[in-house]
């Protein structure tokens, strides 16, 4: 997917005094991470709040999660796994 690029702060990424626009499947990924459910008012149901997992002993739930949002996000997901606190994703878009 193509869409306006966000600097890891959330900020528009600006160069040349203007928006820039690039592959934005990485960063649509991290937003649904991070996102709580009920934060985006027009799909109340998107984002798997990652943060309220942190401190659960059941990963299990944390992935299941995941392959659930993104796949109704539109995403193939082939693989997910957590390794040293890093959360690794193939889940390309169809």
């Amino acid at each position: 997917m193509r869409d306006l690029m966000k600097y890891t702060d959330g900020d528009l990424r600006i160069e040349n005094n203007d928006v820039v626009i690039g592959d934005s499947d990485n960063q649509q990924r991290e937003d649904l991470l991070v996102v709580e459910k009920g934060s985006v008012k027009q799909f109340p149901d998107a984002g798997v709040g990652v943060y309220k997992f942190l401190e659960s002993e059941n990963g299990s739930d944390l992935l299941r999660e995941i392959g659930l949002q993104f796949t109704a996000d539109g995403m193939d997901v082939k693989a997910i796994d957590v390794k040293d606190n890093q959360i690794y994703v193939d889940a390309p878009y169809q």
